[in-house]
């Protein structure tokens, strides 16, 4: 697979995402007396539409990449998987209405907790992933454009 096409199927499912989610959020809204979503409901369907258009935008960057094919497939995949990864916890916690903020300690999930050290690897990995493969593909476009 491409990078290129990574990006587009990610952004196609990312969008799926936020369209069922929309319509989750709207009977969510029109069930509840307070005519509001429960918090993760109304989060996951704004990220999954929010990370549809950054995978569009990473797929604009993927023709400067400094990288081969594989280097910038994964320069791509890494932030794109985070970004899947951060949809899909916001679901769960939709669907489990545990919380209204994920990394408010304890950290919940379900009727347990997840271990803060874990809360913590994961979102360094997460921010040294998302920045470090967009900056690797900016990089390349800095390069070519001076």
């Amino acid at each position: 697979m491409t990078a290129d096409l990574f990006c587009l199927l990610a952004a196609g499912v990312f969008f799926t995402s936020g369209l069922l989610t929309g319509v989750w959020k709207y009977v969510a809204i029109m069930n509840a007396e307070t005519a509001q979503a429960p918090v993760y409901v109304d989060i996951a369907h704004r990220t999954s539409l929010m990370y549809a258009f950054s995978a569009i935008l990473l797929r604009e960057f993927v023709p400067y990449s400094p990288l081969g094919p594989t280097g910038t497939l994964w320069a791509v995949a890494v932030p794109i998987l985070f970004f899947a990864s951060a949809i899909a916890m916001y679901i769960l916690h939709g669907i489990l209405r545990d919380t209204d903020n994920q990394l408010r300690r304890p950290h919940v999930l379900g009727r347990g907790t997840v271990p803060g050290v874990l809360i913590t690897v994961y979102m360094v990995a997460l921010i040294a992933g998302e920045i470090g493969g967009f900056a690797i593909l900016f990089y390349g476009l800095l390069r070519s454009a001076f």
